[in-house]
């Protein structure tokens, strides 16, 4: 019912395979658009959209932790369980 198919990634110009196996998930899911960029355009723009994580200390436990946002010296900074804490 499928056959692989040729296309071109819409972002760097390269030739992929749309291959069956491909194909048949996307009918799966219930997905009705071919893909429009190779596996390593793909893969490169899910890791562009990712946010960025910044070192932080808990101002309340001393724990070490990671925020979405660049700390600001003088402002509080909680990890998720202070956070959740003093919401």
């Amino acid at each position: 019912m499928y056959q692989d198919e040729k296309l071109i990634c819409e972002d760097c110009g390269a030739e992929f395979v749309f291959t069956q196996g491909e194909q048949e998930f996307y009918a799966e899911k219930g997905l009705v658009n071919k893909p429009k960029r190779c596996p390593d355009c793909r893969k490169a723009r899910r890791q562009k959209s990712k946010k960025r994580l910044y070192d932080a200390v808990c101002s309340a436990c001393g724990a070490e932790t990671k925020v979405p946002f660049k700390p600001i010296e003088g402002k509080e900074v909680f990890c998720r369980e202070c956070y959740a804490k003093n919401k």
